[in-house]
């Protein structure tokens, strides 16, 4: 008899766990996935091509429904399976619908929610977030009526919102708090350098506020009232300020939860038959909002389900590589500098590149490229291994390849 694995979310964390643990052990499972959205296993990084036009639905599927009946797992999807309540002595999961799964080991990927500021008038029609297929298509059938928008957030995914709304025809302006946009990725002077290119491609940008209130008409959007006392047009509001690890359901059943579901080096949670990986994890106080962090839990994860042995999962450095509306962005380390560190900077405004590199003791502390990152995993190799970098210190800020030749 197989032993029974459930899945408690379909999303690429969960899925990815479950294709490396078909890869080490293909027999050892019967594998039953739970999923709250009415679709296959799809890529979320790729929601903005389709909210441009670029790319359909069926396009971004990493694993559609003839995957998981090629492999026999079940999947039960959409808003009825979507997992209330786990009897963890009978080892039962238990959905909306009624629905109910054994399991021997169950693994938990809910992933995160969206955070949705408390502002006045929130609950009006045409405030949403940007995080799934339903969001895309309302924000694509808004667009086709409405010609106002505001996006709230000025990190990555509420860029991509607005230039996708742009796409649309709409009429866009980001409202961001922080004085610059990408402020967790990027610093003053690239954030600048981002403002103007997104300027000269029509978005409009007020920065360094806020919105204190929601003025809507008859029910629907219609204005937004912003600290510095300005008024905007609003005929759709964006709300990408920032996400939340999803564990309602694992608090709900008696899981150690902190800032999200605690997991140990084995992404075990602290029941020892349930594991848990993703967006919704905290793993060593840490949490997680970046693809590659989240694929190395997976493939920690699987191993140990697959009885092998495995390594036991540690964070990597954190590095944020990004395409943003088609320009290129990487950021490593500490890349604003602390007092005493030394700045090494190249800026070319008439191809808008932008390096920075943080040296510390002889060794590189952080990394900034915008516009040019062809050499972004030489300098994280140098950061990582805290290579001493004295002999390259002369030709360094030009890359790998200038070296080599001059050399």
């Amino acid at each position: 008899m197989k032993l029974k694995l459930v899945v408690i979310g379909n999303g690429m964390a969960g899925m990815r766990t479950v294709e490396s643990l078909i890869e080490s052990a293909p027999d050892l499972y019967d594998i039953t996935v739970f999923g709250a959205e009415p679709y296959g296993n799809y890529n979320r990084i790729l929601l903005t091509p389709v909210l441009y036009g670029e790319k359909r639905v069926d396009d971004i599927m990493i694993h559609d429904f003839a995957w998981y009946h090629k492999h026999g797992i079940t999947l039960y999807c959409g808003p009825g399976k979507t997992v209330v309540d786990v009897d963890r002595e009978k080892q039962i999961v238990i959905a909306r619908d009624g629905t109910q799964a054994y399991y021997d080991k169950l693994l938990i990927a809910t992933g995160s929610v969206p955070l949705i500021l408390p502002i006045p008038g929130r609950d009006a029609d045409g405030v949403m977030s940007f995080r799934e297929i339903a969001d895309v298509e309302a924000m694509i059938e808004k667009s086709e009526t409405r010609q106002h928008a505001v996006v709230l957030g000025g990190g990555l995914l509420g860029i991509e919102a607005a230039n996708g709304l742009q796409q649309r025809g709409m009429n866009v302006t980001v409202v961001n708090r922080a004085g610059h946009l990408l402020n967790r990725q990027l610093d003053d002077q690239a954030g600048a350098m981002l403002k103007k290119q997104l300027e000269s491609k029509g978005l409009s940008f007020k920065l360094g506020c806020t919105i204190n209130n929601i003025i809507a008409f008859e029910g629907h959007i219609s204005q937004v009232e912003l600290s510095d006392g300005s008024v905007l047009q609003a005929d759709l509001l964006i709300m990408a300020t920032g996400i939340l690890p999803n564990m309602m359901l694992a608090r709900h059943i008696g899981l150690d939860c902190d800032k999200g579901i605690v997991v140990d080096d084995s992404l075990r949670t602290s029941d020892p038959a349930i594991y848990s990986v993703g967006e919704c994890v905290q793993h060593r106080g840490e949490l997680f909002g970046l693809v590659a962090p989240v694929y190395e839990q997976a493939k920690v994860c699987a191993q140990h389900l697959a009885h092998k042995k495995a390594p036991v999962y540690q964070s990597l450095q954190p590095a944020t590589r990004l395409k943003v509306t088609g320009i290129d962005l990487f950021s490593a380390g500490d890349f604003t500098g602390e007092a005493g560190a030394e700045q090494i900077v190249f800026i070319d405004p008439a191809l808008n590149i932008y390096k920075k590199l943080i040296i510390k003791n002889s060794l590189i502390a952080g990394v900034l490229l915008y516009g040019d990152t062809a050499d972004s995993a030489w300098y994280l190799d140098l950061l990582k291994n805290k290579i001493d970098i004295s002999p390259l210190r002369d030709g360094l800020i030009f890359g790998q390849t200038p070296l080599s030749a001059a050399a």
